[in-house]
C-alpha cells in the first residue's frame, strides 16, 4: 500500500494535526511548527514576518520535495519545488486570483477550498452591524455616556429588504439570518437558474443584468462575491447611484469588487448612511486611507469570518476530501476550485 504524504504548510494547532494522523493510515503527515511562523492569533493561517536560516530553509524544501498534499496554499517561492505536488486543500474561500498568481491554473493539481466554514461567521458579523446601524447602537452609547435618559423611537429590521451580491454559501448565511429577523432576501447572480439547495430562502434570484433595478429595492446591500475579472468594479458609481438614499453597505466579498472612490463619495454625501467594510482594495488599509475617519464607516481587518472553530471545521472538511482522494473517488470531494470561474 502506498503511503501519501501531507505536509501542513500554514500554523494550525497541534490537536488538529494529530485529527488529520489518526484519521488514515495511509497518509504521512510532515508537521514542523518550529519552519513555521509564529501565529499572533487563534486560526492565524498566515502568521507574524518569520524568516528561516539556511539550515531550516533546507528542511522546508526537502518537506516541500517530498510532498502530495499540501494544508494550504504553498509560498511562491515553494511552487517550483514541489514536483509531486497534485492536490491544496486551502483554508480559505476566496482563493481563485490567489491561485492564478501561483499559476496553479496551468498544471495538474486540484485545489478544494473551505467554503461552508466562514458562513456563519461572517453573517453574524453582518447582522451585528446592520442591528448596530438601525437600532442606532451609537447614539445608545452616547446617551449612556451622557447619563440622558429620553426615551425615543427607532427603527426595525423586519419588513426590510437584504440584497445579497451573490447567491453562493455566504449569501446562504446572511439569508438564513435575515429570513430569520424578517426581512425580504432578494439575490443578484450570474447563473439565477442554477439549482440551489438553499435557494428557497431567497424571496427572489435575479441575473447581473438586474444589478441596478435590484439594488433600488434594497434598504441593505451585501456584497459576498470572489474576485474575479468578472465581479471587479461590479460595485461602481452607477450602482451606488442606483441605491436608495440611506441604504445600509456590507462587504464580506473582496475590496475589488467595490469601486472605493465611489464608495467613499456615497458616504460623504450620506446617499449610502452606512457601511460595514471587512476587506478593502488594500489591505492592510492604509492609516491615511479616508475611510478611517468616516463616521458612518465600521472598519473589520478582514477578520469577520475568523473564529476559535475555524480550523477544526477546515481540518473536517480536509479529512473527508482525503478519504476520498484515497479511495480514488475524486468527484465526491468537497468545495473543488472550478479552475475556469476560479470559485
Amino acid at each position: 500500500m502506498s503511503t501519501t504524504t501531507i505536509m501542513i504548510s500554514s500554523p494550525l494547532e497541534a490537536e488538529n494535526v494529530a485529527r488529520i494522523r489518526a484519521a488514515e493510515a495511509r497518509v504521512e503527515v510532515l508537521y514542523a511548527p518550529e519552519l513555521l511562523p509564529p501565529v499572533r492569533y487563534t486560526a492565524d493561517h498566515k502568521g507574524a514576518p518569520f524568516t528561516r536560516t539556511a539550515e531550516q530553509q533546507r528542511s522546508w524544501r526537502e518537506m516541500v520535495a517530498r510532498a502530495d498534499v499540501f494544508w494550504d496554499l504553498p509560498d511562491a517561492g515553494d511552487i517550483d519545488h514541489a514536483a509531486r505536488l497534485r492536490w491544496i486543500q486551502t483554508t480559505s474561500t476566496g482563493v481563485g486570483q490567489a491561485v492564478a498568481q501561483l499559476g496553479l491554473d496551468k498544471r495538474d493539481i486540484l485545489v478544494t477550498t473551505a467554503r461552508g466554514v466562514h458562513a456563519g461567521p461572517l453573517a453574524e458579523f453582518v447582522f451585528m452591524a446592520l442591528l448596530a446601524h438601525f437600532r442606532d447602537l451609537h447614539g445608545l452609547q452616547m446617551e449612556q455616556r451622557a447619563h440622558r435618559w429620553v426615551r425615543t423611537c427607532y427603527e426595525e429590521v423586519a419588513e426590510r429588504t437584504l440584497v445579497t451580491i451573490g447567491a453562493g454559501d455566504l449569501a446562504r448565511g446572511c439569508a438564513t439570518v435575515g429570513r430569520a429577523l424578517g426581512m425580504r432576501v432578494l439575490a443578484v447572480t450570474r447563473d439565477p437558474a442554477r439549482a440551489r439547495g438553499h435557494g428557497s430562502l431567497f424571496d427572489d434570484i435575479r441575473p447581473t443584468s438586474a444589478l441596478h433595478a435590484t439594488l433600488a429595492e434594497a434598504d441593505a446591500v451585501v456584497v459576498t462575491l470572489p474576485h474575479t475579472p468578472a465581479t471587479e468594479n461590479m460595485i461602481d458609481a452607477a450602482a451606488f447611484a442606483a441605491m436608495r438614499p440611506g441604504v445600509a453597505f456590507v462587504n464580506i466579498g473582496r475590496g475589488q469588487i467595490v469601486d472605493e472612490a465611489a464608495m467613499v463619495a456615497a458616504l460623504r454625501s450620506g446617499h449610502v448612511g452606512f457601511a460595514a467594510l471587512d476587506v478593502a482594495v488594500s489591505e492592510p488599509l492604509p492609516p491615511e486611507h479616508v475611510l478611517w475617519d468616516l463616521p458612518n464607516v465600521l472598519i473589520s481587518p478582514h477578520s469577520a469570518s475568523t473564529v476559535s472553530s475555524e480550523n477544526r471545521k477546515i481540518t473536517d472538511i480536509f479529512i473527508h476530501n482525503l478519504r476520498c482522494w484515497l479511495d480514488g473517488r475524486v468527484g465526491d470531494m468537497r468545495n473543488v476550485l472550478d479552475m475556469r470561474l476560479m470559485y
